[in-house]
């Protein structure tokens, strides 16, 4: 049996209750609406009714007399945070609209702006957002640049993705390299000490970022008289969303709840999508050892899909490595089953998803309530293309699309001026591509090709040997591509392994984008000539 010391007004439990929170939820929810003293994890499959559990509990947590400003929930939005209380409000009463609810980031930026003077930064502190992160940066990376001549340096978004990878995952400088950007290894010695530059940067300046608030929120709670005070405070704790916090937010979370230990986290182990951010599933397997002794309560009631997709769903759920053990199940038996097509490729999966599009069109069905996923923006650019081509209108969520991408336009950009030589537009892209061209050389080039129309591009004198000989490769280029325009893939094969070092030169994160190329190479392969395939990217509408 497990028994809980009670530390001040927590609240105790009532016989009768307000709202008849036994007929309004099913088991599993209602226990953990009824889930009072000690660690909780609630294992909330996909369509169970996580908001409505969350929203239940401060409900019940404020029926049963404890304040408001004792409740802390901590959500991925601070919308998402403000319309569960309000639900909560239209359920019980206007008390829980006083529950204390946010974002880590809003509740640390709260705390940190209270307890300022504890780590030296002033009560006025502000806050850099992503672009100001950047600005300081790109004005603190100069002196690296020039110590770095013979070698490539980052570039202040990559530098701004290196430190916060560092911070949010609580790593080291060179694990965080090692991960995203091993082309810059070698460099780790320079970049770290820029990193520790921009720390001291931001406390002369007494500005934080996004990270600092995380970082220097545990710093805080690791200063026990504060954490007494703070923990105090916070009689209940729930974070949703759990399984996509991040190793700081993870340690913010426990030691915000340390005094009366009443945590409850709130999420699933097979929902987590934001890795990218920092976001590490594996909290949601080390809480339970964390949080001795803890009560864990799965959800498995769906109310959103039928048996027959929940069947596909918990099979694959099967085969995770690591997971809880969950069986999702639901009251709706009547529906399709799922179906599984193999396509000998991606252009006949393409085309499979764009004809059954206009097949559910004809039967009525909106386009708006039709939907495709995908597990990278760039694994669209295929699909994006065929309805296009048959003129079906859709909408990208997430990502660039295809045409938009500075990497493929710059690629379209060579096939503008084979087509249409007289593009200035085009023209400009592409020299300023060329090493040391500037915009003033390339708008002279420009003019002198648009008065020596006669001439060709090799033809042009310039004091530069740098110059003369990217001018030169450049005109030998274009006049390959124009020699395979009827046969795009060849032409597209010739550019990209034309451009590949410059695009390797101008973006940091080129391994991505050279996947983008590649799959250019391919979409290439249904077009006669350069011309409709150009047409095709940019006067159709998406």
């Amino acid at each position: 049996m497990k028994t809980f010391v009670l530390s001040g007004n927590t609240g105790k439990r009532k016989n009768t209750y307000q709202i008849a929170y036994k007929e309004l939820l099913n088991d599993a929810q209602y226990d953990a609406v009824m889930h009072h003293f000690g660690y909780g994890l609630v294992i909330a499959g996909a369509g169970t009714g996580k908001t409505r559990t969350l929203v239940y509990r401060v409900a019940r947590l404020v029926e049963d007399s404890v304040k408001p400003e004792h409740i802390l929930l901590l959500t991925f939005t601070r919308r998402a945070a403000a319309e569960m209380l309000d639900r909560s409000a239209a359920l019980l009463d206007e008390r829980c609209k006083n529950v204390r609810g946010g974002t880590f980031h809003h509740y640390c930026n709260q705390l940190l702006h209270r307890f300022a003077d504890v780590i030296g930064y002033p009560e006025t502190f502000t806050l850099l957002d992503q672009q100001d992160s950047q600005d300081a940066l790109q004005f603190l990376r100069s002196p690296f640049v020039k110590k770095n001549k013979l070698k490539r340096f980052p570039q202040k978004q990559t530098l701004q993705s290196i430190i916060s990878t560092s911070v949010n995952r609580q790593i080291t400088m060179y694990e965080a390299l090692a991960r995203d950007y091993p082309q810059f290894l070698d460099q780790h010695d320079h970049i770290h000490e820029l990193a520790l530059s921009y720390a001291t940067f931001k406390e002369e300046q007494g500005v934080m970022d996004f990270d600092d608030l995380l970082l220097r929120t545990k710093e805080l709670l690791q200063k026990e008289e504060v954490r007494r005070i703070i923990a105090k405070e916070n009689h209940f704790v729930m974070v949703d969303e759990y399984q996509d916090t991040n190793a700081l937010q993870a340690e913010i979370a426990f030691l915000a709840s340390s005094y009366h230990k009443n945590l409850m986290a709130v999420g699933d182990d097979a929902q987590s999508i934001y890795a990218f951010r920092g976001a590490d599933y594996r909290n949601i397997f080390q809480f339970p050892k964390k949080a001795e002794p803890c009560r864990v309560i799965t959800l498995e009631k769906n109310y959103r899909s039928t048996m027959e997709i929940l069947g596909l769903t918990n099979h694959l759920m099967k085969t995770a490595q690591e997971k809880y053990d969950k069986t999702l199940y639901s009251d709706k038996t009547q529906g399709d089953l799922p179906g599984l097509v193999k396509a000998p490729d991606e252009r006949d999966q393409s085309r499979f998803v764009a004809q059954m599009i206009l097949q559910l069109r004809e039967q009525e069905i909106p386009l708006g309530e039709m939907a495709v996923l995908f597990r990278n923006g760039r694994d669209s650019y295929d699909l994006e293309w065929e309805l296009n081509a048959m003129s079906i209108p859709f909408r990208k969520y997430g990502g660039l699309k295809f045409e938009e991408s500075a990497h493929i336009k710059d690629l379209i950009a060579h096939l503008k001026v084979v087509i249409n030589p007289e593009d200035q537009m085009a023209w400009s892209r592409i020299l300023q591509l060329l090493d040391g061209l500037g915009p003033k050389t390339a708008d002279e080039l420009i003019f002198w090709l648009k008065s020596n129309k006669e001439k060709s591009l090799q033809e042009y004198i310039t004091t530069s040997n740098t110059f003369k000989k990217g001018i030169k490769t450049l005109g030998e280029l274009l006049s390959s591509i124009k020699e395979h325009y009827f046969n795009p893939k060849e032409a597209i094969r010739l550019l990209a392994e034309y451009y590949r070092p410059m695009c390797e030169k101008k973006f940091d994160d080129f391994p991505k984008r050279w996947k983008d190329l590649e799959a250019f190479i391919l979409l290439c392969t249904s077009f006669s000539n350069l011309d409709e395939m150009v047409q095709q990217l940019i006067l159709d509408p998406i």
